[in-house]
């Protein structure tokens, strides 16, 4: 018996001497999220051509709408802004207003943004806001129209030695979070 007592013992003591030896320490983790937004004009629709080519465009406009013409995806809300990089569009014998163009957001044909707000503005080479959302978005698509006026504004501002005449300006789609 006392062989035992000794052997059990020995199993006390050793339990004791484990539970009292273990530690405990603690480590926070975090996730961190941080603000993702990125924009992309439509490969396909990097260039815009607002042609002037019937009596009827002179008098009325032209417009043209692109569609899913960006793509968006933000982490959370948003804002989408878009300016000109000049205040007229440059013409190798004379310039257009570049607030002659209006620009008109609208939900994209495929991939829509529920819930977002959609405001046409002129062109500008300021930054004026066309989309927000209070939501986030993944690769979401949003229609743009592009419209150049009428009422026979531009009717002297062909010049013979070119055929077209153009005019151009960069358009600039921004994005950041709201």
């Amino acid at each position: 018996m006392k062989s035992s007592l000794l052997v059990f013992a020995t199993v006390i003591l050793s339990i004791i001497g484990k539970t009292a030896s273990a530690q405990t320490d603690n480590a926070t983790l975090n996730i961190r999220l941080y603000p993702i937004q990125t924009i992309t004009v439509n490969p396909t629709q990097k260039t815009v051509n607002l042609d002037y080519k019937t009596t009827a465009d002179y008098a009325d406009g032209v417009s043209l709408a692109q569609a899913d013409h960006l793509t968006v995806y933000s982490t959370g809300a948003f804002i989408v802004k878009v300016k000109s990089a000049a205040a007229t569009l440059t013409g190798a014998k004379s310039n257009i207003d570049a607030n002659d163009v209006s620009i008109s957001p609208l939900a994209g044909t495929s991939n829509q943004l529920a819930n977002a707000t959609y405001t046409a503005r002129n062109l500008s080479n300021t930054d004026q806001t066309i989309i927000s959302s209070n939501t986030g978005s993944v690769n979401k698509n949003f229609n743009i129209t592009y419209k150049a006026a009428g009422s026979q504004k531009y009717v002297d501002k062909y010049f013979k030695t070119e055929n077209p005449t153009v005019y151009t300006t960069t358009v600039t789609y921004t994005i950041e979070a709201n």
